[in-house]
């Protein structure tokens, strides 16, 4: 032996021995890395480690037999005694070597990360009547939920997949599209009171069946179907299922069929966020639900969640505030660890008292129990920039688009946000990515405008999106907004009959659901008629405002952007002492340091407050304090926005465009 250890070392054996198992673990580690990204075959990765454990041997073979010398590769000089068993010996300990590795140290190098991330796409109605069509999205639509609830997993929302359906689509095509791995497909017949329900697990990756499995069961056991199914899937993706995690699961959210077909009606009903009429009828199918079982905390939850919505979004009135609450609380009282009970509280405090310590508390409660519910973090983000912190904010906005990369709202969270730090470069990149998900998103372009203008003063952008809205079908919430954008930029560009003519040109009763918005339609007017000089006009809309702003206000006290718009038209009207009142009070409702992404909006009417009443000095020194801080206040729209006007032959306006311009 102590010849063959010797002979090693002659040779230089174990030099290339240990160079070759750095070089084959160099080659490992490279290759599990590249292998999946050029989305090759698990088998290509393969073969190339059982090459590298089969040449092991081999190359301590040829470092026995030859030498690398000046002169060449050259045969090395072997002294006759023992020299086959040497040899013997030395292929015995490369194969037992090789197979060593192969067997307890490559396994792990072989063994990939599983991406544990499914879309459940919209199952297929198979039933004779054409109304279980609801029945089939409540599967889906609860399946997916029950899969949220696994913090391994990564579960795309309900809205993103639900733009495939009736679409046809390759497990690859989504895959891609969704950043997924897997795909679940299903279809669901319903006969009386049997259920069966078909559905196969994909692999995006290669198109192949994972597995696929079918259940033919009571209409009463429909929620066990959910259950085995989220867990057949999280053991197909060996996701970890924690105590809690499987207590949620296999909850029955309520025992009444009938009162579970309403909920499931009035859920699809409440993602017709802009559809005020599908969002009454949902209400109404809430309402049915809960008077079915009022003990179905889900379909409280829910409900409450719809109500704060309606809240923020058509009618700001006492009324549904409070209903949104006590909805919420009855939840919790039923179930106080359901989370979407806790983002129904959440919503009742963000949006109907602005509560927001209170509400990120309940956000964060429910975004543990609902780990891939992307409207959770949304939540959090929203609440976490108007607390100032931006980084935080951002990186849960950017989780909640990840979960969500069909729907363009989180995307435009994101650029607001970036705008809002004048990152417009991270900002523009934001929308395109929603842009190239949906070219004709109405509000992707309406606020890739509002980039361009407030970045460069560049209108270009602005009219394309105009032009192609012509052949967009649009709801009534999205033609008011580009027909209030238009006017608005109207009156940037100085254009004001253009700007009157549009305002003009909106009927009263397309109002009728966005009440809330009336009143800038007439302020719109009483702005580009003064601008025109035509005065006994524009104080006629001006006051039409007033009593529209008045209005409101009874029913939302303290609405600070209610406070701060009748602020600027009693400023047009004249009334000095009654604006600066109400610009006071709105600063003192919303102040920055309670709001830092709100906040500054307010802050900026102060600014438009004190230019129509001509104190021009405490409005350079506000925005003074706007452009040093975040904020929409750019350069471009101080040299833009017909409100500060007043202010263009003061020097000292001069000096604050000059200090700011070469940030931008």
């Amino acid at each position: 032996m102590n010849t063959f250890v010797a002979e090693l070392q002659r040779r230089k054996v174990y030099r290339v021995a240990a160079a070759y198992i750095i070089a084959a673990g160099f080659i490992i580690q490279i290759g599990s890395a590249v292998f999946p990204a050029w989305e090759l075959p698990n088998w290509t990765f393969r073969l190339v480690v059982v090459f590298l454990l089969i040449g092991f041997p081999i190359s301590l073979i040829l470092a026995w037999a030859y030498d690398v010398t000046p002169q060449g590769i050259r045969a090395t000089p072997a002294p006759g005694a023992h020299r086959r068993r040497n040899l013997i010996t030395l292929i015995a300990i490369g194969v037992i070597v090789s197979a060593v590795a192969g067997f307890f140290i490559l396994p792990h190098a072989l063994a990939r990360k599983i991406d544990k991330s499914i879309a459940v796409m919209p199952f297929e109605n198979l039933s004779e009547d054409k109304e279980n069509a609801h029945f089939a999205d409540g599967i889906q639509d609860d399946i997916l939920t029950n899969l949220a609830k696994i913090g391994d997993l990564k579960v795309i929302s309900r809205i993103s997949v639900m733009a495939y359906r009736g679409a046809p689509h390759g497990a690859r095509e989504v895959g891609k599209a969704l950043g997924v791995s897997t795909i679940l497909e299903g279809s669901v017949r319903r006969s009386g009171n049997r259920v069966r329900v078909n559905v196969q697990l994909i692999d995006a990756a290669n198109d192949e069946h994972i597995w696929a499995n079918n259940y033919d069961r009571d209409l009463n056991d429909v929620f066990a179907i959910q259950t085995d199914l989220a867990k057949e899937i999280a053991g197909a993706l060996q996701a970890k299922l924690s105590p809690s995690e499987k207590a949620q699961i296999e909850r029955k959210p309520t025992q009444n069929g009938e009162a579970y077909l309403a909920f499931v009606q009035a859920h699809n009903l409440a993602c017709a966020f802009e559809d005020f009429d599908k969002l009454k009828q949902g209400e109404q199918l809430y309402a049915r639900a809960i008077e079915l079982d009022p003990k179905f905390a889900l379909a409280l939850a829910w409900y409450s969640q719809l109500e704060s919505w309606i809240l923020h979004t058509f009618e700001r009135t006492p009324q549904r505030r409070e209903k949104a609450r006590t909805l919420a609380e009855r939840a919790l009282e039923l179930q106080p660890d359901l989370p979407e009970a806790h983002l129904a509280l959440g919503y009742s405090y963000y949006y109907g008292d602005n509560n927001y310590d209170a509400a990120l508390k309940e956000f964060e409660i429910a975004q543990r129990g609902l780990p891939n519910e992307s409207d959770a973090y949304l939540a959090i983000g929203a609440i976490q920039r108007r607390q100032g912190k931006w980084a935080e904010s951002t990186a849960n906005i950017e989780k909640s688009a990840s979960l969500n990369p069909k729907d363009s709202w989180p995307l435009q969270n994101l650029a607001d946000n970036y705008q809002v730090l004048r990152n417009f470069d991270a900002a523009n990149k934001t929308i395109d990515r929603g842009l190239n998900m949906n070219p004709n998103g109405v509000g992707l372009w309406e606020a890739k405008s509002k980039l361009a203008i407030a970045e460069k003063g560049d209108f270009s952008v602005a009219e394309k999106a105009f032009a192609a809205a012509k052949s967009i079908p649009m709801t009534n919430e999205e033609k008011l907004r580009i027909a209030g954008a238009r006017a608005d930029v109207f009156l940037l560009e100085r254009k004001y009959q253009e700007g009157l003519r549009e305002a003009e040109s909106l009927p009263d009763d397309l109002f009728h659901e966005f009440q809330q918005h009336l009143s800038g339609k007439y302020f719109l007017i009483g702005f580009a008629r003064k601008a025109l000089q035509d005065e006994a006009g524009a104080r006629a809309a001006f006051l039409k405002a007033k009593d529209l702003l008045e209005a409101q206000l009874k029913q939302s006290p303290d609405a600070a952007d209610i406070h701060i718009q009748l602020a600027k038209v009693l400023a047009y009207l004249g009334e000095k002492d009654a604006a600066l009142a109400e610009a006071q009070r709105a600063a003192e409702l919303l102040p920055e340091s309670k709001d830092a992404f709100g906040g500054p909006e307010i802050t900026a009417g102060v600014a438009d407050v004190y230019c129509i009443v001509g104190e021009n000095g405490r409005a350079i020194e506000v925005l003074d304090g706007l452009l040093s801080r975040p904020s929409g206040v750019t350069v471009p729209l101080l040299k833009l926005r017909p409100a500060w006007d007043p202010l263009r032959n003061d020097p000292r306006f001069q000096a604050l465009i000059d200090k700011y311009g070469a940030k931008v």
